[in-house]
């Protein structure tokens, strides 16, 4: 069941060539109501990624989410070549629904180069083993939840997430706004850097905002919150799998006029990172 899961996430990603810079991708309905925001990002940069040469990598994403995405309607990808220098390219990326962008994104690209090097130091943490892994919700609990938790709680999901300090989300307590999460796909797939590259943006989406929430006792699950994400960056430094343990590790250092912003690093398990992520989402209580 879970190959079938990383199957269908795969083909999600790799997109119906329409024109030479026109790409068409579906959804995949993961309880959310509407089209998750990693899934999008991750189809706009497999869109620009196969509009530069192979030798290009992509180092660096920047994302405005502008509306939310019908998840029964396809979405269209155009890509507009911006530059193409000696070492970077420049890739502007539209994603449309119903006539109307529901994200706008720039993606750069470069060949790879040699030169200085240094990084953070991963935080020292359990491993992915010593962590119990997430129980599911029983069926007979789930049915007592609301429609929004049951659609969500109830989708088996591609990756696999082992939280370092587990928060009943259901019930949650004021607590500092930093954490750790393991995650990986729950099956291998091709060592593509640009299928990789894609199935980490998808992925890079999940709990981030939720980090500012932390501080406050809530979650997406508090039936008065309303939560979307605003804006997304994500930067690549160096090569990973996703179908390996990576460790992603969270804080916000702000949460202010309704808007909560979050920043992540994601590390390999021998210690190297390989990506950064930000994000600033809407928090808004309401009632």
């Amino acid at each position: 069941m879970t190959e079938n899961h990383v199957r269908e996430l795969v083909d999600l990603l790799e997109l119906e060539r329409l024109e030479d810079n026109l790409f068409r991708g579906q959804s995949r309905d993961i309880g959310t109501h509407f089209v998750f925001g990693g899934q999008v990002l991750g189809q706009a940069l497999s869109a620009a990624q196969r509009t530069v040469d192979a030798d290009r990598e992509a180092h660096s994403l920047h994302a405005y989410f502008l509306r939310a995405g019908d998840i029964n309607a396809p979405i269209v990808y155009s890509v507009e070549r911006t530059r193409d220098g000696g070492t970077f390219s420049s890739r502007r990326v539209v994603a449309i629904q119903h006539g109307q962008p529901i994200l706008n994104g720039s993606i750069s690209f470069q060949v790879p180069e040699t030169g200085f090097e240094h990084q953070s130091s991963m935080p020292e943490v359990p491993m992915p083993e010593d962590i119990e892994p997430m129980q599911a919700v029983p069926p007979e609990q789930l049915a007592k939840l609301p429609e929004k938790l049951q659609r969500w709680l109830g989708v088996d999901a591609p990756f696999e997430f082992r939280h370092v300090w587990p928060q009943d989300k259901l019930h949650p307590t004021k607590r500092p706004p930093i954490q750790h999460i393991w995650f990986r796909l729950t099956a291998p797939v091709s060592d593509s850097p640009m299928l990789q590259r894609s199935l980490l943006a998808y992925a890079s989406d999940f709990n981030l905002i939720g980090t500012a929430t932390l501080p406050h006792g809530i979650s997406y699950y508090t039936h008065n919150v309303q939560m979307a994400s605003l804006d997304h960056a994500l930067w690549f430094h160096r090569p990973f799998r996703v179908d390996e343990w990576l460790l992603y590790s969270f804080d916000s250092p702000t949460a202010q006029g309704s808007r909560g912003l979050a920043r992540g690093q994601i590390f390999t398990r021998d210690g190297r990172l390989v990506a950064s992520t930000a994000q600033e989402g809407l928090i808004r209580l309401r009632g």
